[in-house]
């Protein structure tokens, strides 16, 4: 069976799955059996599969039409252009996420002229360590503390900080973001993307969603935003003067947390957009 004709069968496959872009999901499974840059494809249509190549195009379709995430699937994913491995102890990677990991280093960047010491992050619930990886990239003064419950997730978050050529300055705690940091330290950034699905939402999610990812990353408590408390609460205390917080929220999240933050003496300065122009990400000051 040549390029083409898997690709034209697996789009068809998926399709009755109920895959989106099912065409582009297919020759991106493809890509990655042979090993191939999405593109070259284009060029090879009549070349033919080996059986060994065939059988392994057939398993890894089959598991993407039972809707498990294509980037669980390959084993990785981009994020701000740099490839982040992830796993079943992981949310995959966003792309509202990025946005706001481009706000937290756009802001570190901007505190290098204006202090002695390097800036620092606090990447509250870090996962695959994706943001703190990109702070860390794309500010290369600062200094992250990465901050996950889940030790599986910290092993992850520890292989791709050493891929990526940050490990003397991205500094991995397992804990409770809470009481996980030394209670005297102080930093210029909090940066993160809590759990906020309320939990009676979870089982109405994409299966994608709701089968594979972690459900403690999920789970924001009744109404979403019990995280979001706490965060408004407790965190000021760990800001630098001048520091700020980011966050990325939930659709219809926007002023229940606007309104949790300044009544906890918060001032909000923005409220972003994401890419289909819904309010995504909170930045605030004490």
């Amino acid at each position: 069976m040549t390029v083409l004709e898997v690709i034209q069968r697996s789009s068809e496959f998926l399709a009755k799955k109920g895959v989106e872009s099912s065409r582009l999901q297919a020759e991106l499974l493809l890509a990655h059996v042979l090993e191939l840059p999405r593109m070259q494809l284009y060029l090879k249509f009549e070349r033919e599969l080996s059986p060994a190549e065939l059988q392994r195009a057939r398993e890894l379709v089959r598991r993407r039409g039972q809707r498990e995430p294509l980037q669980l699937i390959t084993g990785s994913t981009s994020f701000c252009g740099l490839e982040i491995a992830v796993n079943r102890h992981t949310l995959i990677p966003r792309p509202e996420t990025e946005l706001l990991a481009e706000q937290g280093w756009q802001f570190l960047n901007s505190l290098g002229s204006s202090q002695a010491q390097s800036p620092t992050a606090l990447d509250f619930g870090t996962g695959s360590g994706c943001v703190a990886i990109a702070l860390a990239v794309k500010c290369p003064a600062a200094q992250v503390c990465a901050v996950d419950v889940s030790a599986e997730a910290l092993h992850l978050a520890g292989e791709n900080v050493a891929r990526h050529g940050v490990s003397e300055r991205i500094r991995l705690c397992q804990g409770d973001a809470f009481t996980a940091v030394h209670p005297a330290a102080r930093f210029d950034l909090i940066i993160g993307n809590p759990p906020y699905i309320p939990t009676a939402e979870i089982d109405k999610l994409e299966p994608e969603v709701q089968h594979h990812d972690p459900r403690p990353a999920l789970d924001g408590g009744p109404d979403g935003l019990d995280f979001y408390r706490r965060l408004a609460g407790e965190t000021g205390k760990l800001l630098k003067p001048g520091g700020k917080i980011m966050l990325e929220f939930g659709d219809g999240q926007a002023d229940p947390i606007r309104q949790l933050f300044e009544a906890e003496k918060w001032i909000v300065e923005r409220i972003l957009d994401d890419y289909t122009q819904r309010p995504r990400i909170l930045i605030a000051r004490k």
